[in-house]
């Protein structure tokens, strides 16, 4: 049976890159490839006002106020010599100040488990910054976070912010890193961005395809059978920033080739008719990261379920045989 592709045009702007490939697929064929899909959820925005430009005066009066005049049949009385005590509430307790502790060490295939305690921020919202990476986290019931994300520098520090200005940083040392590729996309929202990488001429599919859907875990680079696929980011908070990250271990494959690499988005719901925005970082064999900034307009919602394929944003990796 023939799987029939629509070519249409998205309007999309790249800085630093040339001759994007923007390429339709039919829900039809979508679905054989992927799946059905759900509805991603649509997140509210909020604001902050500033309030500037007030000026502090003070009340003025033209004439002076007069005392009251004392009654001379008041009786003046003493005080008692001892007060009640104060009524006690044990409800009522001031909440302490704590320390907010981040620590890092190196795991597997050169990632970074990361832990932090701030027991005086339950539930609370914060950012993870790593050398260009950003994702958004929460800490939980008693203010504790534990993840696991890809280093982006052999010294690797992570900076944990809170937005009310707290925070705290983790350093250490990844040596594991040279022997691995990376590609970061991040992005922020339901936007419907993956990255879809084809090892070794791997059809969509194949074993060989990885993707959100068949990301692999950090066993098959320890091995040497071929990359695997992080995300990083809380889908449960408002408007979250989401990191996908492909690592490659070129030092302990035995194979050589090309991984083809692109980029894909779906028309959902969330983002139909919208200008949707994402970021890549490519780290290849150094700590020097190349960034690229991508703004792509997405179809009308009558296309609901097709996705969006650009295969140019990434550059293939090239893999030599060891």
């Amino acid at each position: 049976m023939k799987r029939t592709k629509e070519i249409l045009t998205a309007a999309g702007t790249l800085a630093c890159a040339v001759g994007i490939g923007v390429a339709m697929q039919s829900s039809e064929a979508a679905e054989k490839r992927y799946g059905a899909a759900g509805e991603l959820p649509i997140a509210d925005n909020g604001a902050l006002l500033a309030v500037k430009g007030i000026t502090l005066v003070s009340a003025g009066f033209d004439d002076q106020i007069a005392l009251p005049t004392i009654e001379p049949r008041v009786i003046k009385a003493s005080a008692p010599q001892s007060l009640p005590p104060a009524p006690r509430n044990p409800s009522t307790t001031i909440a302490a100040e704590c320390d907010i502790i981040a620590e890092a060490r190196p795991v597997a295939a050169a990632m970074v488990k990361l832990t932090l305690e701030a027991s005086c921020l339950p539930n609370e919202r914060l950012t993870v910054h790593h050398n260009g990476m950003i994702f958004t986290e929460a800490t939980d019931a008693k203010g504790q976070l534990s993840v696991t994300a890809p280093a982006l520098a052999q010294e690797a520090v992570f900076i944990l912010a809170f937005g009310n200005g707290d925070g705290a940083v983790a350093q250490t040392s990844v040596p594991e890193l040279a022997d691995y590729n990376r590609v970061v996309l991040q992005w922020k929202g339901a936007t419907g961005f993956e990255i879809h990488a084809r090892e070794f001429g791997a059809d969509y599919g194949d074993a060989g395809h990885v993707w959100s859907g068949a990301p692999r875990d950090m066993a098959a680079a320890v091995t040497g059978e071929g990359g695997f696929l992080t995300r990083n980011g809380d889908t449960d908070l408002v408007e979250p920033l989401m990191a996908e990250v492909y690592s490659f271990p070129v030092a302990a494959t035995a194979r050589g080739g090309n991984v083809a690499l692109s980029v894909e988005a779906e028309v959902s719901t969330a983002n139909c008719g919208l200008e949707i925005e994402a970021q890549a970082l490519e780290l290849r064999s150094d700590d020097q990261i190349a960034t690229q900034n991508l703004t792509l307009a997405v179809p009308d919602c009558d296309a609901v379920g097709n996705f969006l394929v650009l295969n140019n944003l990434l550059q293939d990796l090239k893999v030599a045989q060891n």
